[in-house]
């Protein structure tokens, strides 16, 4: 709400007051379809995201640094798919289709706000790993409570001032034109094709800071895991330590291949160029899809957690 009324008062100097988003597809008999499916992908992101976080929270056998991350990473996810998947499916069900100005640069706000915060937890996530394979004795001192509370303040504080970036020089731009966002949210790059005037600026952000938060993190997550690699190969001579120290990353990498790869060729190309269709698809991937399989990714191949969720389950049986 604070949102809505800060960029409403201050920064809607436009004679365009909403904005229509076009959804996913413009076919109608698809529309309660596709309603079904969001409302089941939602419902299984939602709570497998909440299930991960509960049991961190409250199994003290998970209070652990990758734990604490794991936790905040569910968090984000879930926050993640609420910015968007709500709206679209009222928007599978409505005929009007509108969203506010100020609810559109909210959205915006917050969809870059947990972006470009999720991908740098990835980053730091990828950094403890390394800490714990390559630096086992020094891991307590180097990852200590204090240590991981001010890493994820400070990814989370970061995020949200690049977020804010993008919102207030989106919302100074004129939309004196067509209001139809082919989209099924509020993004930078739909907003940019219907503005009026030079849009030069807001493109060099686009391109160039927001690439560098997917590109950044991105290189140094595989910086992590190319030294972990690298002084495995050379230190351990067992194939059986070996496999054993690259299983607790191979979750983690996975989930950094999903996250970062639709971002990745999402935010560093041009704003035109593409087509609206994959746009849309790419969208999905990286809103919707990932945030479902993230917890089914450390549930299924993490026994600590799985172990945590069945003492969790048998608890309040």
């Amino acid at each position: 709400m604070f949102f809505c009324l800060f960029f409403q008062v201050m920064l809607n100097q436009t004679p365009v007051t909403e904005f229509l988003l076009l959804g996913v597809t413009d076919i109608q008999v698809l529309q309660p379809v596709l309603f079904v499916v969001f409302l089941a992908t939602y419902i299984v992101s939602v709570a497998g995201n909440a299930a991960v976080l509960m049991v961190v929270v409250s199994d003290p056998r998970l209070h652990s640094p990758m734990y604490f991350f794991l936790g905040n990473l569910s968090c984000l996810d879930i926050c993640y798919s609420t910015v968007t998947l709500p709206k679209m499916l009222e928007n599978f069900l409505s005929t009007h289709k509108a969203i506010s100005f100020s609810g559109c640069i909210s959205q915006l706000h917050f969809f870059h706000f947990m972006g470009s915060t999720e991908s740098m937890l990835l980053a730091v996530m990828g950094f403890d790993r390394f800490v714990a394979i390559c630096k086992p004795l020094h891991y307590p001192l180097i990852m200590s409570h204090q240590v991981c509370f001010q890493m994820a303040t400070t990814v989370w504080i970061i995020g949200f001032f690049h977020a804010l970036l993008h919102s207030v020089m989106t919302s100074r731009l004129n939309f004196c034109g067509s209001n139809h966002i082919q989209h099924f949210f509020c993004d930078v790059k739909p907003l940019l094709e219907l503005a009026c005037g030079s849009t030069d600026l807001n493109e060099w952000l686009l391109n160039t800071v927001t690439g560098t938060f997917a590109i950044g993190p991105f290189f140094l997550t595989l910086l992590s895991y190319a030294y972990v690699i690298i002084y495995l190969l050379f230190k351990t001579h067992s194939c059986s330590m070996l496999h054993k120290a690259l299983s607790t990353c191979v979750s983690h990498f996975m989930v950094v291949v999903l996250f970062y790869a639709p971002v990745v060729f999402t935010y560093i190309r041009p704003a035109t160029g593409s087509s609206v269709e994959q746009e849309r698809i790419i969208a999905i991937m990286y809103s919707v899809v990932t945030p479902v399989l993230n917890p089914l990714i450390y549930t299924l191949r993490n026994k600590e957690v799985k172990g945590a969720l069945r003492r969790g389950i048998r608890r309040r049986l």
